[in-house]
């Protein structure tokens, strides 16, 4: 398989976007991308929620994280610089990937990975992660004209609820050779 594919991977919180995108680039020796608004909160020493806050209000902060990930995925683009994109947008973001993949999950499920990754109540993550859900979606539109509930031109949408993280990544790298060879 050649170096340079480019891997876009989207999908919720809690549908194992970066667990899965982290596995694919591992397994194919490329690199992982998965700059986020966690990233940038701890860059700036923010909190999670804290940073949520700042986006919901300044859409500077989404443009931020989105820019500079995608700047990343498409650094040295003429070398074998070949990459696994994780992220909300991914898929729209990095419009020249060779395959596009969205992860998909039933809001209980997100729910209860988020809670066994982070802690805390379940029913309190459901409530913040619907919440951040309806708020991430409303900026996307807003911001990019993007709605992150069409995602049926991805090249593989994969129902997480279904599968554990290797079979997905395995999915997933049978298809990235499918495509590319």
């Amino acid at each position: 398989m050649k170096k340079n594919i480019r891997i876009a991977i989207s999908g919720r919180s809690g549908c194992g976007n970066t667990t899965v995108s982290k596995m694919v680039a591992d397994a194919l020796g490329l690199r992982f991308i998965n700059f986020t608004f966690r990233s940038l909160a701890k860059e700036r020493g923010l909190e999670l929620k804290d940073i949520l806050v700042l986006a919901a209000n300044d859409d500077s902060i989404d443009k931020e994280v989105d820019t500079r990930q995608v700047q990343i995925a498409r650094e040295n683009s003429h070398e074998n610089s070949g990459c696994v994109l994780g992220s909300r947008l991914a898929i729209w973001m990095l419009e020249e990937a060779d395959l596009k993949v969205y992860l998909d999950a039933k809001p209980q499920t997100r729910a209860e990975r988020i809670v066994n990754r982070e802690g805390g109540n379940l029913e309190e993550v459901s409530a913040f992660t619907a919440e951040r859900d309806k708020q991430d979606h409303g900026r996307y539109l807003r911001i990019y004209n993007i709605d992150t509930d069409d995602f049926n031109f991805a090249d593989l949408i994969i129902d997480t609820d279904k599968y554990d993280p290797q079979q997905i990544t395995d999915i997933i790298i049978e298809r990235a050779r499918e495509i590319i060879g």
